[in-house]
């Protein structure tokens, strides 16, 4: 089925943002980082395993996958997926791109029905859902081998509604808080803020004090996506309910909108408005940042490029608000396989063989992925507490242990559905939090105007019957 009955090509590139976003590398990580060098690891690296195909592969298998936002990872896994081919019988290619073209590439190649066999996105992508093979196949047969996948990997990857898997989820990224330790100190936060409250309070005073401000971006990017989802769930909001119907415009959203607009005005300037999705670890690693939220890579590549950045930068959970503490999952893996796939079977033979040494992937991600599935990952803990990879103090990365404690799935209460990717790729979430900041319309005004927006998508899903009432 070609997706423009499904989703509108000119709507979608303009959704995605990619005049904005412009070439940039790594979506979420810092410069690359030429010169220095990376710690070497503390322990030994896990040595991986390989079960043989259910049944004979042959021929080609072609993989579409993100420039990883450590690059470390790239440079293991292309070599590794190639030398699994040639031991069950296929020639296997891969193309790394860069995240921001990455969704019009994949819409492309479903509107020509060819292209790659296996596709990597890195947040959910149920919109595609209608152009993509079920892969419960590939889920039942993880569960089997290594146990239930975590829930927040399920309902970023399962359409209740269908009874479908519209991508498999075998990892996931955290989201915690990122700050400079020697800026938060002299304002009597040495372990960073830990609620909403305080990263007003601390950020104004170290804008006023010192000169550097806040990055909670509200921009057309991912982690502005990602950031003012959380603020919403911490202030006990949502797009919709476990049910899947809309509930953006309420008392506690309008809240969180009236939040933002004052952290802006009192601890952020105008930047935050056009980053693209590196802006922020670049700020926070260059000293122009004090806090953002985002995932370990910006640190990484500050431990080679500048150690004495790298010892500065912490990390905190999810900043807890008038109801709760809830952050969305950084990067949520999702591996689709096209209807027009040439080689279906061997890319589920793949996802199954990735699944199986998601310890290994862990390993060569520098602990930035984590595994949906966590028999598989039992040292993951140990690793924390004593990071192989050079961490200053070793415990910097033990918060994270129970990280999937206070991360969740986009799309929550409920799951991550089509309306809820149509809302997500479409940026409705960062433009509403943007245009109150600037003082465009009142947060009600705002969060209206939202609603106006949302509602018709959902309308237009569940009309498809791809949504309905939700459930688990």
């Amino acid at each position: 089925m070609h997706m423009r009955s499904e989703f509108d090509r000119r709507r979608f590139l303009q959704a995605t943002g990619l005049a904005a976003l412009g070439g940039t590398l790594a979506a979420c990580a810092s410069d690359d980082g030429i010169g220095g060098a990376a710690p070497e690891p503390t322990q030994p690296a896990p040595t991986g395993t390989f079960t043989e195909p259910s049944a004979p592969l042959s021929g080609a298998l072609s993989i579409l996958m993100w420039s990883h936002f450590v690059p470390a990872h790239d440079t293991w896994f292309d070599p590794w997926v190639q030398e699994w081919g040639s031991r069950v019988g296929l020639q296997v290619t891969v193309d790394h791109i860069n995240y921001a073209e990455l969704p019009a590439r994949t819409q492309a190649e479903i509107q020509a029905n060819q292209g790659h066999d296996l596709i990597l996105h890195i947040a959910p992508v149920p919109q595609y859902e209608p152009s993509v093979l079920d892969l419960t196949d590939v889920v039942t047969e993880a569960n089997n081998r290594h146990g239930e996948m975590l829930e927040l990997c399920r309902k970023s990857s399962f359409n209740p509604t269908t009874g479908k898997y519209f991508g498999y989820a075998p990892a996931w990224v955290p989201d915690p808080g990122d700050y400079r330790k020697t800026l938060w100190t002299p304002v009597g936060l040495p372990e960073g803020p830990t609620t909403w409250d305080e990263l007003l309070r601390g950020g104004t005073e170290i804008k006023n004090s010192q000169g550097v401000q806040l990055g909670i971006g509200m921009s057309q990017e991912i982690d502005s996506n990602m950031a003012g989802r959380a603020l919403l769930w911490s202030f006990g909001a949502s797009i919709q309910d476990e049910s899947e119907q809309v509930v953006i415009n309420s008392p506690e959203a309008v809240a969180a909108v009236e939040f933002m607009s004052r952290l802006y005005r009192d601890a952020m300037t105008p930047e935050v408005f056009s980053w693209n999705a590196a802006s922020n670890n670049q700020g926070l690693a260059a000293g122009q940042l004090s806090y953002i939220l985002n995932s370990l890579s910006a640190w990484r590549t500050s431990q080679e490029t500048d150690p004495e950045v790298a010892a500065d930068i912490f990390f905190s959970p999810a900043l807890r608000g008038p109801a709760d503490a809830r952050a969305a999952s950084h990067v949520m893996y999702n591996w689709i396989v096209p209807n027009f796939a040439a080689n279906p079977d061997a890319a589920k033979e793949f996802l199954l063989h990735y699944t199986a040494n998601l310890d290994v992937v862990a390993w060569n991600s520098k602990l930035y992925d984590f595994p949906a599935y966590t028999d598989v990952v039992p040292d993951l803990g140990k690793w924390l507490g004593a990071d192989p990879f050079g961490a200053q103090p070793p415990d910097k990365l033990s918060l994270l242990e129970d990280a999937v404690e206070w991360s969740t799935n986009i799309g929550y209460p409920g799951t991550a559905n089509t309306a809820e990717g149509e809302v997500f790729a479409t940026f409705v979430i960062p433009n509403m939090f943007a245009r109150a900041a600037r003082g465009e319309v009142s947060p009600q005004q705002a969060v209206a105007d939202a609603e106006a927006q949302i509602i018709p998508i959902f309308d237009n899903w569940r009309a498809r019957g791809l949504i309905g009432t939700g459930g688990s």
